[in-house]
């Protein structure tokens, strides 16, 4: 198996363009997918492929994307740039103009304070990180509503988790306490409110950061309290038989490709097309 996971940003808007707005990278990249008829499929398929050896197609692709603000499911109206199509309504396009279902995985950050100093600070304070339709996401067949932490450890944010409150990267999460906090609480709180779903069990580390302690103690040592089964990274890299459950990779969009025909050079040497 081999399964390439690629990661939008909802946030992601910037002049409308392929390489800055990532809901319109997410329209061409599926049909590039269907002319490549690459199986899509969720992305807990592809772990469950790798830690049980499931069913599944030989080389395949998944779709995530990070910090679930409402534009992963609403249509919004983005000032100066008009309405911006959300990624629940660029699946529902592609499933009527190709009649293909496409998953789409959300790591979320919990915190609702987190989330409202990040709304305020980084985007514009106009309630984009709120909540209300992750039940709603959850529910769906077509979607999952993922942990992405507690606080993502953000600069933006007056408080985290960290012992010493160094805030803009994961890897200074070293301890039991702050593992706990960012990992463990996260997916309390996710599974308090997105009752209707699945319970959580994937991780996408923050800015993409791990460490040996997240790595090598927390994730696999303390199960039982996480109720985790795979943790992501942004490593260029596709999940593979062999990899670790808590280290696997993922291709960002705007980072790891910026154009269609880089995003199938990148397919073609990940599944070996």
């Amino acid at each position: 198996m081999r399964v390439a996971v690629l990661a939008y940003h909802g946030n992601n808007v910037g002049n409308g363009g392929y390489a800055s707005n990532d809901h319109v990278a997410l329209a061409q990249d599926l049909r590039l997918l269907h002319r490549l008829a690459l199986p899509l499929i969720p992305l807990h398929q592809a772990v469950a492929m790798l830690r049980e050896d499931a069913p599944g197609p030989a080389r395949a692709v998944a779709l995530s994307c990070d910090d679930a603000p409402v534009f992963d499911w609403f249509d919004i109206d983005y000032p100066g740039l008009g309405l911006q199509r959300g990624f629940r309504g660029v699946l529902q396009d592609f499933r009527s103009e190709t009649g293909t279902d496409a998953h789409l995985t959300c790591f979320a950050i919990a915190s609702p304070e987190a989330r409202a100093q990040l709304d305020a600070r980084c985007l514009k304070g106009l309630g984009w990180m709120r909540d209300d339709w992750w039940p709603m996401a959850a529910a769906d067949p077509h979607f999952a509503i993922e942990n992405h932490s507690w606080d993502h450890n953000h600069d933006q944010v007056d408080r985290t988790a960290q012992r010493d409150n160094r805030r803009g990267s994961f890897a200074s999460i070293e301890t039991w306490a702050e593992a706990d906090a960012e990992i463990r609480q996260a997916s309390d709180w996710l599974d308090a409110h997105c009752p209707h779903g699945p319970r959580r069990s994937l991780f996408a580390y923050p800015y993409g950061e791990w460490n040996d302690y997240l790595l090598q103690e927390y994730l696999p040592g303390h199960t039982a309290e996480h109720r985790l089964r795979a943790a992501f990274t942004t490593e260029p890299k596709p999940v593979s038989p062999g990899d670790s459950p808590w280290r696997l990779g993922r291709y960002v969009a705007g980072h790891h490709w910026r154009a269609p025909e880089q995003l199938e050079a990148l397919l073609r040497e990940a599944l070996g097309i």
